[in-house]
């Protein structure tokens, strides 16, 4: 048998998600020869089942709903509104096609960077081997991502995750989700508002379990408010198939024995990384006890020249921290080696409607860091805008070092609240008292203009 050719680069990524190809052309931009390896769709999970997708859902549900409630500021409609799936569906696809589309022509029309269709296991720390290639480079840069996990008791039946319920045509009449957190809830809202009865079913005794508990119920009660059924607490889950079609999930609750049947079920219960599809052990690369692969603050792993970005380092699960992972390696090989993980402030927004933003702490985290704390929350029902809007649900709330003056943490859930938070996350970076954003003059009528309002309102948080 001849001898395996192995083709040499100055640099190996391997996945073209929202690190990996930012970094494959900054690399290319410094004449460095690339290989980006890829097993499926260029474009990562934001692309093709996770941002792109989900918020083009997001979209229509909210148009759905809109018209459904449209008597309720005076517009009276014939007749509901008709929810086409498969037209919702087609729209979709054609945008994230057009993504792919375009990160694919990119990347192959740059004479510094090869595309390699497969999966790629090492063979030692700098060897990879993809189909019948051979790969070698001293720069190795990992960005896998992850993948749905499937708990036990239900590998073995018909269910969705979060890339095969956006292939769906027909609309599900009953759809049980397993699990209470981010993908769950804004799918279990998209499919009601779509038109199906959906139940959640969640093992702890909240939803979003990272959020404080205030919040979590305040959630609750959007979904609630629409008709969604919400059960916490549902412990030892075990699915089979119905034999008359659909799914059964029979849990525990309050010590005793319940069964609740549907057309479909989306399992939405967290993610495994897809560094198990690596052969790591072989780079001799150190995993952490859920399979994430270990880094420092420069996102180096443990083997010299390999380096892991995006959702397998266990540092993120945003298409803004994967991108932010490659800004950080960016500047360590090519800037001022100043950027860290250590400099970013934790964001992210829950997309429901009204949606869930959060920057830096919750409240029980800021408890526990022991220092002393200034304290405010209002609801969103007290801002004119919102009244006007005829959506005043959720609140507005922020936390603050009262000894530095810097905001620790705010949470804004209401209408427009991922796009409200990042007033406060554009002071937290800037460093900036919380008096100079109190003093500010905001926009009316807008939401925001809440902020300073809202600082006047600290108070010393009593333990």
């Amino acid at each position: 048998m001849p001898k395996q050719k192995t083709e040499t680069f100055d640099a190996i990524i391997i996945g073209a998600g929202q690190a990996g190809n930012p970094l494959a052309f900054a690399l290319a931009n410094e004449k460095w020869k690339v290989a980006v390896v890829e097993k499926a769709a260029v474009g990562g999970t934001c692309v093709n089942t996770g941002c792109t997708p989900t918020k083009a859902y997001v979209a229509s549900a909210r148009a759905a709903w809109a018209i459904s409630n449209a008597p309720n500021l005076g517009i009276q409609l014939p007749k509901p509104p008709k929810v086409d799936l498969k037209a919702i569906r087609l729209r979709k696809d054609k945008l994230v096609s057009a993504s792919r589309l375009g990160i694919k022509k990119s990347l192959t029309d740059s004479p510094q960077i090869t595309l390699i269709r497969g999966t790629a296991t090492f063979m030692d720390r700098i060897s990879l081997k993809v189909g019948s290639r051979v790969l070698k480079s001293s720069k190795i840069f990992i960005n896998v991502g992850a993948r749905t996990r499937i708990p036990e008791g239900f590998e073995a039946m018909e269910y969705l995750t979060n890339s095969t319920i956006l292939q769906l045509d027909k609309i599900p009449d009953h759809l049980i989700i397993i699990g209470g957190s981010y993908i769950g809830l804004e799918f279990a809202q998209i499919f009601k508002r779509f038109g199906s009865k959906v139940t959640v079913l969640e093992m702890g005794n909240y939803l979003i379990s990272r959020e404080d508990q205030d919040t979590s119920e305040l959630v609750r009660g959007i979904l609630e408010k629409e008709n969604i059924k919400v059960i916490c607490g549902a412990k030892c889950l075990l699915g089979k198939n119905s034999k008359s079609g659909g799914v059964t999930v029979t849990f525990q609750r309050e010590d005793s024995e319940k069964k609740i049947s549907g057309s479909h079920l989306l399992i939405a219960t967290g993610r495994t990384p897809n560094s198990d599809l690596l052969n790591s052990e072989k780079a001799g690369l150190q995993l952490d006890k859920r399979g994430y692969i270990e880094v420092n603050p420069k996102l180096e792993t443990n083997v010299e020249g390999i380096f892991a970005l995006g959702d397998c380092n266990g540092k993120g699960a945003f298409t803004h921290t994967s991108y932010n992972d490659f800004e950080i390696v960016q500047d360590q090989l090519f800037g001022e080696k100043k950027r860290t993980l250590k400099d970013r402030i934790t964001n992210y927004a829950l997309y429901i409607d009204p949606p869930l933003g959060r920057a830096g702490m919750t409240l029980e985290q800021a408890k526990a860091s022991g220092k002393k704390l200034l304290f405010a929350s209002m609801p969103m029902g007290e801002i004119s805008r919102a009244k006007e809007k005829g959506e005043t649900y959720g609140k507005m709330e922020v936390i603050v070092d009262a000894d530095s003056e810097q905001i620790m943490g705010a949470a804004v859930l209401g209408t427009g609240g991922d796009e409200i938070i990042g007033s406060f996350l554009t002071a937290m970076y800037g460093k900036i008292s919380y008096k100079t954003l109190m003093n500010s003059v905001q926009t009316h009528p807008t939401v925001t203009e809440l902020i300073p309002t809202l600082l006047q309102q600290l108070k010393p948080l009593e333990e």
